[in-house]
C-alpha cells in the first residue's frame, strides 16, 4: 500500500513538471518580469509581492484551474514499484484483450488498404490542395465516391469482443450462480450499487433544485431557474474551474453553458490555440490519409442523416480530419488501456527508426464516431475552439467508451453496471429479456458507446452532458440505460422478440433525461 504523503508528493511532482512546459508557465514568468517594474514591488518583500501581483491580476486563478485540469485527466499515480504499463491498465487480461482487438481493427484497416489498392497517406497533388482549400467552409457539398469503404468497425462487433472477456485467475464453475451474473459481461469488477451512486449522485437528489425538472415540489421552477442563472453568472465571474464543475452538477442555463464547460475544461483559445489549429488545417490540406475517407464516410451514415445535426456536417469533417493530424492527443495513451497504432516508410517494415503513428493522433474512428462532435457544434460556432473542447472531451471520457480496460468509466464497467442494475432491480424484466434472446445489453450498448449521442433529442443530451462533465465520470450513462429499461417495463414485459424489444426502444428522443435519473436513482426501494 502506498504512504498517501509519498502519492502526494509524486502527484505535485508530475503537476509540477507537465506545467513547466506549457505556455501558461511562460506566460507566468513573462508577468513576474513585468511586475518588476512596479512601484508596489519592494526588493525586501519581492516574493511575497510578486505572489499578490499575480493574485490580484487573476494569473493565480489560471494556475489553480490549470492544477485541477490536470488532476482531473491524469490518475494518481501508482506505487513507484509498479511497471509502466499498469498506469495504462493494472489487469494484465484487460491489456491482453485490447491488445488483440487493435490487432483485429488494424488487420481490417490494411486489408482495405489491399482491397482498394489505397496507400494509407499521400500528399496531395497542389491542384487539389488548392480545391480543398477554397471549398474547406463547404465541405458537405462534395460527394466523393465511397461506395466501396467501410467503417473499420461497429459498436455491435466491439460488443462480441466484450461478451467474450474472462478473467483467467477466476473460476466460474460449470453452472453459473445468481452471482456470477447472468448478463452477457463475465468479468468479476466491482461496479457501484444504488445506495453507493445515490452518495455520489446526491446532488441529483429529489428534493434539490435541477435543470431539466418541469416541477418541484420544493422550488417553484422559475424561480429555482433564475437564481442558479444569478449564481452561474458569478461562477464565470470567478473563473473557477473547480467551482464551475460543482456548479453543473443541477445543470447548465443554455446562455451559459458553452463557457461554463470551456472553464471546466480550461479551454480559453489563446492565439497559440487558433494558431495550433490552423497548422493542423494546413496539414490536412497537404496530406491525405485513408481514415479520412473513413471520416467522411462516417458523418455521412450518421449526422448527415440525423434531423439534429445535419447542419453541423460541414463542422464535424472541419474537426474530425484536424483531429486526425493532432500529435498532442497520443498523450492520453499513457494512461489508456490502447496504444497508438504504428505504420512503416515503404520498404523498411518492422525497423522501429522508420515507424510513425497512423493515423497522427493515433485514434481509428469508427461507426458512429462523429457523434462525439455533433452535439457541442449547438454551442461553438468558432471552428478552433469547437476542436478544443471536443478534443479535450475526447482525451477525458470518450476514449474510455471504445477501449477494454478496468476503469469505473470504462465501457466493460459502464456494462457490467447497467446489467446489474437492471438484474437486481428489475428482475422480473432481465429474466424475461434473456428469455426471448433479448439481452438487454444488446439494445442499451451503442447508446453508452455513444454517450447517448444521436438518440436522446439534444438539450436533454446536453443536460445529461452536464453531469458528466460535473461529476468527471461516464457512469451515470448505465444509470440512464438501466433508467430507460424501467421506464419502458411494462410494455418490454410484453414482448416475445429481441426485434420487438428494439423497436420498444427505438425512439429515445422523446424522453426526459433528469425525472428518469431522479425517478430510477431515488425512488427505487433498495
Amino acid at each position: 500500500m502506498q504512504d498517501p504523503e509519498r502519492g502526494l508528493s509524486l502527484t505535485i511532482a508530475r503537476v509540477v513538471q507537465r506545467l513547466q512546459g506549457s505556455s501558461l508557465h511562460s506566460q507566468l514568468e513573462r508577468q513576474a518580469r513585468v511586475s518588476l517594474h512596479k512601484p508596489e514591488i519592494k526588493l525586501e518583500s519581492l516574493k511575497e509581492d510578486i505572489k499578490d501581483f499575480l493574485k490580484t491580476s487573476g494569473w493565480e486563478k489560471k494556475l489553480q484551474n490549470a492544477v485541477y485540469s490536470e488532476l482531473n485527466v491524469f490518475p494518481w499515480p501508482c506505487h513507484p514499484a509498479a511497471p509502466p504499463e499498469h498506469i495504462k491498465e493494472p489487469l494484465a487480461y484487460m491489456r491482453k484483450a485490447q491488445g488483440s482487438w487493435e490487432k483485429r481493427i488494424l488487420k481490417s484497416l490494411n486489408s482495405m488498404c489491399t482491397e482498394l489498392n489505397i496507400p494509407l497517406a499521400q500528399k496531395r497533388p497542389a491542384n487539389e490542395q488548392k480545391e480543398l482549400l477554397n471549398k474547406w467552409n463547404e465541405m458537405g457539398t462534395d460527394e466523393p465516391d465511397l461506395s466501396l469503404f467501410r467503417p473499420v468497425y461497429a459498436p455491435k462487433d466491439f460488443l462480441e469482443v466484450l461478451m467474450n472477456l474472462r478473467n483467467p485467475n477466476y473460476e466460474n464453475g460449470e453452472q453459473p450462480s445468481f452471482r456470477n451474473h447472468l448478463g452477457l459481461i463475465q468479468v468479476p469488477l466491482k461496479v457501484k450499487d444504488i445506495p453507493e451512486l445515490k452518495e455520489d449522485f446526491s446532488e441529483l437528489g429529489l428534493n434539490i433544485g435541477q435543470l431539466g425538472i418541469d416541477d418541484s415540489a420544493q422550488v417553484p421552477p422559475e424561480f429555482f431557474e433564475n437564481e442558479h442563472v444569478r449564481v452561474g453568472q458569478k461562477v464565470l465571474a470567478e473563473q473557477d474551474s473547480a467551482a464551475a464543475q460543482q456548479y453543473v452538477r443541477q445543470g447548465c442555463p443554455t446562455a451559459l453553458r458553452a463557457d461554463l464547460w470551456a472553464l471546466i475544461l480550461n479551454i480559453s483559445n489563446q492565439p497559440e490555440d487558433i494558431l495550433y489549429y490552423e497548422q493542423l488545417k494546413s496539414n490536412v490540406i497537404q496530406h491525405n490519409l485513408l481514415v479520412d475517407s473513413l471520416i467522411y464516410k462516417d458523418v455521412k451514415l450518421t449526422a448527415s442523416n440525423d434531423d439534429y445535426y445535419f447542419v453541423f456536417e460541414d463542422y464535424l469533417y472541419q474537426v474530425l480530419l484536424c483531429f486526425s493530424r493532432d500529435t498532442s492527443v497520443l498523450e492520453h495513451f499513457t494512461y489508456s488501456s490502447a496504444t497508438p497504432p504504428k505504420s512503416y516508410i515503404q520498404g523498411k517494415l518492422g525497423m522501429e527508426e522508420y515507424a510513425v503513428f497512423y493515423p497522427p493522433n493515433g485514434v481509428i474512428p469508427f461507426h458512429g464516431f462523429s457523434m462525439y462532435v455533433a452535439p457541442l457544434c449547438f454551442l461553438y460556432h468558432e471552428p478552433s475552439k469547437l476542436y478544443q473542447i471536443f478534443r479535450e472531451m475526447y482525451v477525458r471520457f470518450f476514449f474510455r467508451l471504445h477501449s477494454i480496460s478496468s476503469h469505473p468509466s470504462g465501457i466493460v464497467s459502464l456494462c457490467l453496471l447497467f446489467e446489474t442494475l437492471l438484474q437486481t432491480h428489475l428482475p422480473q424484466l432481465f429474466y424475461h429479456l434473456r428469455e426471448i434472446g433479448a439481452q438487454p445489453l444488446r439494445i442499451s450498448f451503442k447508446w453508452m458507446v455513444r454517450a447517448f449521442s444521436g438518440y436522446l433529442a439534444t438539450d436533454q443530451l446536453l443536460l445529461l452532458w452536464d453531469r458528466i462533465l460535473g461529476y468527471n465520470s461516464l457512469e451515470i450513462l448505465a444509470v440512464l440505460a438501466a433508467a430507460v429499461f424501467a421506464f419502458r417495463a411494462v410494455n418490454l414485459m410484453e414482448v416475445t422478440s429481441l426485434a420487438a424489444a428494439e423497436a420498444v426502444l427505438a425512439d429515445l428522443s422523446t424522453l426526459k433525461v433528469m425525472p428518469l435519473l431522479q425517478i430510477f436513482l431515488f425512488a427505487t426501494v433498495t
